[in-house]
């Protein structure tokens, strides 16, 4: 078994994701229409939020469901005391998060293959995985108040960068039940243009993408999702005319060039080394002045908005820039 669409390196999915504040107000308007009637056919149960999963199932359990839904990953284990301390905090965190995520439990002595994977070198060790992208979330002992802020910023990415608007739970509904997504809100006026960017992306027509995005907020300068999906498009069409051995080459001998190290950077986060792309041109900026610094300056906001704002990495980064200017 061998889990497919996996990023270990970051959850950059250039092509895939399509939220920001217009998702995020999809998600909400869906979540509120749902709540309004009362869940219905097809809702989960609340023991539908947390399942045990192994090797075989993981490809349909978890992967394929969060596309609907993040999956929190518990690795585990029987001889494991501070798994028996965490486990029923995620397990009641789980039910009264109400559908905003699944907890799927993994035990470790039973699942080596997905250990290894995840390169877990110690339990307990909690993932998640949204829109079939895997990132960390903490390893070892958690206080309760850590694990919910964690869980907070996880649901807030999900629902802002990915439009995922969880699951509809009716503690009426018999365990086991097909799980029903919350009900989509109405389209906006440009779901039709956004739809042939994300198409154009998929087909790896990144120029089609850039001018799609531009088309949409040509009528609505403000709209997010747009705004996103251009900042990733652009990144896309660049890095397509590079030659990666030749900008690697270049950027190890130029330490000190600023357009040297900002098409790495570009390789880097398309890569998903997402924290390589922000420290190099930190440190290029450190080592630049005039136009060239500026140039890394702006290059480095613009992976900003690439990666999203909310993003830890970006918070960290943009202090570590400040301190670099100031």
């Amino acid at each position: 078994m061998q889990p497919r669409n996996m990023s270990m390196s970051g959850v950059v999915d250039l092509a895939a994701v399509k939220a920001a504040q217009e998702a995020k107000a999809k998600a909400e308007q869906a979540r509120a229409e749902a709540a309004r009637q009362g869940g219905g056919t097809g809702a989960v149960s609340p023991a539908d939020l947390v399942i045990d999963v192994d090797e075989a199932g993981f490809e349909s359990e978890v992967l394929q469901r969060s596309t609907e839904v993040p999956v929190v990953l518990d690795f585990w284990a029987e001889w494991c005391q501070p798994c028996k301390q965490l486990s029923p905090v995620l397990e009641r965190l789980a039910v009264e998060y109400n559908g905003r995520f699944v907890l799927a439990k993994i035990d470790v002595d039973a699942n080596q293959m997905l250990m290894q994977q995840f390169g877990i070198q110690g339990i307990p060790a909690v993932f998640a995985v949204v829109a079939g992208q895997a990132l960390p979330l903490f390893q070892g002992a958690a206080g309760e108040e850590q694990i919910r802020g964690t869980l907070d910023q996880l649901v807030q990415v999900a629902e802002q960068r990915f439009g995922l608007t969880g699951l509809v739970v009716d503690p009426e509904a018999e365990p086991g039940a097909p799980a029903a997504q919350a009900p989509e809100a109405p389209a906006g006026p440009h779901d039709a243009l956004l739809e042939a960017a994300v198409q154009a992306l998929d087909a790896g027509d990144f120029g089609g993408a850039v001018q799609a995005y531009r088309n949409v907020l040509a009528d609505d300068p403000g709209n997010s999702e747009a705004e996103l999906g251009l900042a990733q498009a652009e990144l896309l069409h660049r890095v397509q005319a590079l030659d990666p051995q030749k900008v690697r080459q270049d950027a190890a001998e130029k330490p000190g060039d600023a357009e040297a190290q900002i098409a790495a950077a570009d390789l880097d986060l398309v890569g998903g080394h997402v924290d390589d792309a922000f420290g190099r041109l930190i440190q290029t900026v450190q080592r630049t002045a005039g136009d060239d610094r500026n140039a890394v300056r702006v290059r480095l906001l613009e992976l900003f908005e690439v990666v999203g704002p909310d993003d830890p990495r970006v918070v960290a980064a943009r202090r570590a820039l400040a301190r670099a200017l100031f």
